[in-house]
């Protein structure tokens, strides 16, 4: 019996030597290297690190592998981001590199780290949000017309550009991504109004949108677009695709105005025949207007459109009457890049004037050229002309055209009658008011474009000079 014991024992010593024991490693939980990840095409690197004990345990063929879950921290259907080349990380603690999936958009991802030889596995790290940017600049809605109107008891349809302008980067070409809608509480704040790719607005208001990147929302935004009822008090308008003024050079630019069911377009006043979609292009400076039908009622916009690349406004009228002695300065202001200024006289250079300013000493029609030298290379011209206030006249006329063109716009008397010569001058209406008075007339009248109901209305002078020789007569208007 004894010899039996001691066989049993030698065998099982035998079997303890030979067979060797199950080796174990430990992982710890990683430790992350950033707070969120907001990955995109140029930026995907983020490393973890962690330890592991023992290190001797690992065998030659142990990789290690880097999991993430789902959005929620869940494993059970967990991406494997990262795996190490087989024996290449030996020593603890270590740190990894990788790259997060394209597809990934959320708040509370979280890793693990796992080995193959032996197997063990690290317990989740903390919680973290996560989104592939894979548009990530701002991008257009309402095709860029920072307006849109509807009609009482209606609604406007706002929606994402797809493509829009050239150069609009739409996150509508990337179907992964997903869109929240705002609307501004006031200048610096606003409040979540609902998701999609488009909203239908009811409520006057200022409304953008941007793309649900989550913690990671930064630049992938929309223009605002402020939405009022029409009729209300508030007019839509229209949007030109090179902006206003543009460089006529670059060429024609496109005219756009708020959705509706149909479009008539106007130059200056007039109809454009033809020009009924929404949009209009054009290479020529007007103002430029659009009927809107909504539906139930119309609206309508404008725009002065300015082909020329630059402002620029001259402090005189056309038309400016001067006595003996007397002189005009007139100045422009402009904010023309590099501007110059070439002065004309009766389409004639005037030698050393090449200042914004000049000061006109002489009767004549002038021009004053202002001209970019930088970026669109393009001129604007101003005209205007310098009249005596006191021409020499034989009669007293009985026709005046106020216009605006310069000539015949005033009623221009005889020398003999004008400021100076204790000369009354009186003008009655057809119904016998007297609209002007004067002792002091300085061929002024009327001073401003009259407003005439009637066609071509007569008025009735009469001037009383010093020696009483009183002169009667009409004066027609002719528009």
């Amino acid at each position: 019996m004894r010899n039996y014991i001691n066989i049993l024992i030698v065998v099982v010593l035998a079997v303890s030597l030979t067979s060797p024991v199950d080796a174990q490693v430990v992982i710890s939980k990683p430790n992350l290297g950033f707070s969120q990840a907001c990955a995109s095409e140029s930026f995907n690197t983020y490393n973890v690190t962690f330890s592991f004990s023992p290190e001797g345990d690992l065998t030659a063929s142990n990789q290690f592998i880097i999991e993430l879950s789902d959005e929620t921290g869940d494993f059970t259907s967990a991406t494997v981001i990262y795996t190490s080349t087989a024996g290449s990380v030996t020593t603890s603690p270590a740190t990894l590199t990788f790259s997060f999936p394209t597809t990934v958009a959320g708040e509370a991802y979280k890793l693990r780290v796992k080995s193959t030889s032996p197997a063990a596995s690290s317990t989740p790290s903390d919680a973290f949000p996560a989104y592939y940017k894979a548009q990530d600049e701002p991008f257009t809605i309402n095709n860029l017309v920072a307006t849109g109107a509807y009609c009482p008891g209606g609604s406007y349809l706002l929606t994402i550009d797809n493509p829009g302008e050239p150069s609009n980067n739409s996150p509508l070409q990337y179907p992964s991504l997903t869109f929240n809608w705002y609307k501004g509480t006031d200048p610096s704040n606003s409040v979540f109004v609902a998701s999609g790719e488009s909203l239908v607005v009811t409520e006057s208001g200022t409304y953008y949108v941007e793309t649900n990147y989550g913690s990671c929302t930064s630049n992938s935004y929309s223009n605002r677009v402020t939405v009022n009822e029409s009729g209300s008090g508030s007019s839509s308008e229209i949007a030109s695709s090179l902006g206003n003024p543009y460089c006529s050079g670059d060429g024609p630019t496109t005219l756009t105005a708020i959705s509706g069911q149909s479009y008539k377009w106007f130059k200056n006043g007039e109809e454009i025949t033809g020009a009924t979609s929404q949009m209009y292009q054009t290479n020529e400076s007007a103002t430029y207007s659009v009927q809107v039908d909504l539906g139930d009622c119309t609206d309508t916009a404008s725009i002065d459109l300015n082909a020329e690349g630059f402002n620029s406004d001259i402090d005189v009228p056309e038309t400016n009457y001067m006595n003996d002695g007397e002189t005009l300065i007139a100045t422009v202001t402009t904010d023309a890049i590099s501007p110059t200024f070439q002065w004309y006289r009766n389409d004639t250079l005037i030698t050393g004037a090449s200042t914004n300013t000049y000061e006109a000493t002489q009767l004549g029609n002038y021009k004053v050229v202002v001209s970019q030298t930088g970026g669109c290379i393009t001129s604007i011209e101003h005209l205007f002309a310098l009249v005596d206030a006191f021409p020499a006249v034989d009669k007293i006329p009985n026709l005046v055209s106020p216009n605006g063109d310069g000539d015949n716009d005033t009623w221009i008397i005889p020398q003999a009658y004008v400021s100076g010569t204790n000369t009354q001058v009186v003008i009655y209406n057809a119904q016998g008011k007297i609209v002007f008075q004067t002792n002091d007339y300085l061929n002024d009248w009327p001073q401003n474009q009259p407003n005439f109901s009637a066609i071509n209305p007569v008025y009735y002078y009469v001037i009383t000079p010093a020696n009483n020789n009183i002169k009667k007569g009409s004066i027609t208007i002719i528009k």
